[in-house]
């Protein structure tokens, strides 16, 4: 039988309660929550909230009771919702629907200001403290550990695993300030980490030094915030993209930071029960193909993992059959493709949106499919869900 999941936060749960929501979940023909088990912060618009409409997530925290002893030096932080109730727990005792959990793993902003050594550091020594980085040993025990622990209690199924690898300079911190046009170009150079774990991993992989790249770096972003020149979009494309491939040393770092996620991914596939499943949410880029620069080398992940679950944002059915199609091509029949949709603005603005969708999917061979997110939908949008599977059966 095919996954059919809905993305949801614990908080939203426990306003409603456990039995309802699960209740709320199989009228909408969904046989999967995927509950967030460790999460960042936000600043969430509730639609059908009843105990407020915007709620503010405690930052970095974990949704299960942890157990210390699977982690070393970072450990993780239990939300302050668990005084109250584990809603993972709870969720993972029942037999009427799956349970998966969802692990945002290395952007926390909370454990990277707690321990901002494991952090990135870009070409002028600046950490970014919402970012853990994966070459760094206590950064991946810490990811291993939290895997493991999420993965490793009864009745839960599986993990869907986002941020494993190198996360982008503009998908960070909240208030994001600055007074010059960004672009592609400059926001890749300043997302490039040199710090002293990538530094040591690169020698011993390659037996070079990216200290001359780094110099170039910081060298090339001073010149052009010096300068009085913004770059249009589409020329910064263009330098960017000649950069990876006519500058040696820029593609084989690149190329390098995708054995570093994958190495990571591999780890935590073998420290998880091959009972459960290991899904790899592969990149914030859109379109996913993208996911190389966060380290993501798609057919890599499916092999070290089993499974991609790939983010298909786009504004039609169009967009999400090509990122769909060009995903699959990349995988080679390696490993299982799932797809996450989001059934309302500003992707999919109709049930007919929605319906085209899925049957695009369908078509590409892609049966297993979550919805973003419970909380964040409008109940008109949550009907569509319903609405488009009796449809799509009919179409059989």
């Amino acid at each position: 039988m095919s996954t059919r999941a809905i993305y949801a936060y614990a908080w939203d749960i426990e306003e409603t309660g456990v039995d309802a929501a699960v209740a709320a979940f199989k009228t909408l023909t969904l046989n999967t929550v995927t509950i967030a088990g460790s999460y960042h912060a936000g600043k969430f618009l509730r639609p059908h909230g009843e105990k407020g409409k915007v709620y503010f997530p405690q930052d970095g925290t974990v949704y299960f009771e942890p157990r210390a002893d699977r982690y070393g030096r970072i450990k993780p932080v239990r939300n302050a919702m668990l005084d109250r109730d584990d809603i993972v727990a709870r969720l993972a005792a029942r037999t009427d629907i799956a349970t998966n959990v969802w692990l945002v793993l290395l952007h926390n902003t909370l454990l990277g200001t707690t321990y901002p050594d494991a952090t990135v550091e870009n070409a002028f020594g600046d950490r970014y403290v919402y970012s853990l980085c994966p070459s760094h040993p206590d950064a991946r025990a810490y990811g291993i550990g939290l895997a493991r622990d999420a993965a490793d209690r009864a009745g839960v199924t599986g993990l869907s695993i986002e941020s494993p690898g190198f996360a982008p300079y503009a998908h960070g911190f909240h208030h994001e300030f600055a007074l010059n046009k960004p672009n592609r170009w400059l926001e890749n150079q300043l997302g490039l980490c040199f710090c002293d774990h990538c530094r040591d991993r690169f020698h011993k992989a390659t037996g070079e030094t990216i200290e001359p790249l780094r110099k170039r770096v910081a060298a090339d972003i001073t010149a052009y915030l010096g300068g009085d020149l913004d770059f249009p979009d589409d020329m910064a494309e263009a330098f960017w993209m000649a950069d990876t491939r006519t500058d040696g040393e820029m593609k084989a770092f690149l190329d390098w930071r995708c054995t570093v996620v994958t190495s990571l991914v591999a780890e935590i596939r073998n420290a998880v029960s091959r009972e459960k499943t290991v899904a790899i949410i592969p990149s914030v880029a859109r379109p996913t193909a993208g996911a190389w620069y966060e380290g993501s080398d798609l057919k890599a992940l499916a092999d070290a993992a089993g499974t991609i679950e790939a983010c298909f944002y786009e504004n039609s059915a169009t967009r999400i059959a090509a990122d769909a199609f060009d995903v699959k091509r990349r995988l080679g029949g390696v490993g299982r493709l799932r797809g996450i949709l989001r059934p309302a603005w500003p992707d999919l603005e109709s049930s007919n949106d929605l319906l085209e969708a899925l049957h695009a999917l369908r078509r590409l061979g892609i049966e297993d499919v979550a919805f973003y997110n419970w909380g964040h939908l409008r109940r008109r949008n949550l009907r569509w869900i319903a609405d488009a599977f009796d449809l799509l059966e009919s179409l059989r």
